[in-house]
């Protein structure tokens, strides 16, 4: 029996409080889903102003004392989607209203788009619950990949999720031909593996955009 019914709407963030398994989550919408190491590609470019950015994260993260998600978002993980959004050249869209249907509908954390043509997702894990987390970013993912503002098949045919504790940062990705998505199991911390997370975060944003 699926842990989701088919007569009640769904908004992102209640299939985290549910605590529903990723795979029985992708399998009721016609997804498959496997856990692997995924390779993180880098872009190759300058980044001029990471050393700042790392050394602010490393004060920050031993000053925060609050477990507000709010305070956690805006000191430890804003700063990295701005700087990857800076570099990438992308727009940002927070807190961006995502509704495809009565089960998938909500809103994300953070959108980057280059044009409307290449789409980030990030969004923090709640509670630092980066299980559940996970669940909530394959809900995401599989909005956005049918959303009928979403680049289409041809243009974007993966789509890359980030999902973090503002600390740790994992990834999925979700390959719209073949309705698979890959749920990395490798992690990287912010702000000693930085470097990694934003030149792969950028590299996602910005490989085709020419």
């Amino acid at each position: 029996m699926s842990p989701i019914d088919p007569h009640q709407p769904y908004t992102y963030s209640k299939y985290f409080e549910l605590r529903i398994d990723p795979i029985d989550l992708c399998e009721y919408f016609g997804y498959t889903l496997a856990l692997t190491e995924l390779s993180l590609e880098q872009d190759l470019g300058q980044l001029a102003e990471l050393a700042h950015l790392q050394s602010r994260l490393s004060r920050i993260s031993t000053r925060l004392i609050s477990r507000n998600e709010q305070a956690k978002r805006e000191m430890l993980v804003a700063p990295v989607v701005e700087f990857v959004a800076d570099v990438a050249d992308s727009l940002v869209r927070i807190e961006y209203a995502v509704n495809v249907s009565p089960q998938l509908q909500g809103t994300v954390d953070y959108l980057l788009s280059i044009n409307n043509l290449r789409q980030l997702l990030v969004i923090e894990a709640k509670r630092d619950d980066l299980d559940y987390g996970f669940t909530q970013l394959m809900a995401e993912l599989i909005a956005l990949d049918q959303w009928e503002r979403s680049p289409t098949v041809d243009e974007q045919p993966v789509l890359t999720g980030a999902v973090t504790t503002g600390v740790i940062w994992q990834f999925a990705r979700l390959d719209r031909t073949s309705k698979h998505i890959q749920q990395g199991v490798n992690s990287f911390r912010a702000p000693e593996d930085l470097e990694s997370i934003v030149r792969f975060l950028v590299h996602t944003l910005s490989w085709e955009k020419d």
